[in-house]
């Protein structure tokens, strides 16, 4: 069942203080099933997070139209699309973005909190994922007082509260050491296989692709080419990096 449609996505910066308009995406085409475990992949500049943030909400095409679970995001007026992005989307960030305010329980809380879940149903639903990714000994803890890798599960555990139809990841374990990436993207793995959650992530990190099923190259704005996983992790990692010499990526 496709969860995610982007049809001819066009992002154009005009013509600014005298310079000549960028296509930073151009004639973009996807098609994202439910349940599929997802990485965009290219050079530098190539687009990948502009890409992210068109599929995601954030930003707006120039033209072309997103669709999620049936809804078209550019005829969304801008509160129903906050509404929407906090309610079916989840999203996970390279910095954790995580409010050192707060508890690890009280941050994995927060969107349940915005859209006034009863405690009942919290207490079980952080229970569920502490459980899942093996923090319920930091829960109490403050983000400053617990490694990378910990606020890394946090920020996904928090992503995943309210159940949203796909997680959005840009760059997840770009501050993370080898050992932490590995939990994380194991975290993912988990959430695919038990939850049947949707999961599209930007990164420059050949060894968290090869984590995924599916992996997209885009260059120069475009969709290049992509591969599916058919055999072992090992032999898609060097299958990714392949494709990435042909693309001139690290």
């Amino acid at each position: 069942m496709t969860i995610l449609e982007a049809n001819n996505i066009f992002k154009v910066y005009g013509e600014f203080n005298g310079e000549r308009e960028t296509v930073a995406l151009n004639n973009i085409n996807l098609l994202i099933n439910r349940g599929d475990f997802v990485a965009i992949m290219g050079p530098s500049g190539s687009g990948k997070t502009t890409l992210l943030n068109i599929l995601s909400g954030i930003d707006q095409p120039t033209s072309g139209e997103v669709t999620i679970g049936g809804e078209n995001l550019n005829e969304m007026k801008s509160d129903a699309l906050a509404h929407f992005r906090r309610k079916q989307l989840g999203f996970v960030f390279q910095d954790f973005n995580l409010l050192d305010s707060l508890t690890v329980k009280e941050n994995i809380m927060l969107p349940m909190i915005l859209e006034k879940k009863n405690l009942t149903e919290m207490e079980e639903k952080i229970h569920e994922l502490a459980s899942l990714f093996e923090i319920k000994s930091i829960l109490n803890k403050y983000p400053y007082h617990i490694s990378g890798g910990q606020q890394q599960r946090t920020a996904v555990s928090r992503a995943l509260v309210n159940e949203p139809q796909i997680i959005f990841a840009d760059e997840p374990t770009g501050n993370l050491d080898s050992k932490s990436s590995t939990a994380i993207m194991e975290c993912f793995e988990r959430i695919v296989d038990k939850m049947s959650t949707t999961v599209l992530l930007v990164t420059h990190d050949v060894f968290a692709a090869s984590y995924c099923q599916k992996v997209i190259f885009i260059r120069d704005g475009a969709v290049h080419s992509s591969i599916s996983k058919t055999t072992n992790r090992n032999a898609f990692l060097t299958e990714i990096m392949d494709n990435l010499t042909l693309l001139g990526g690290r």
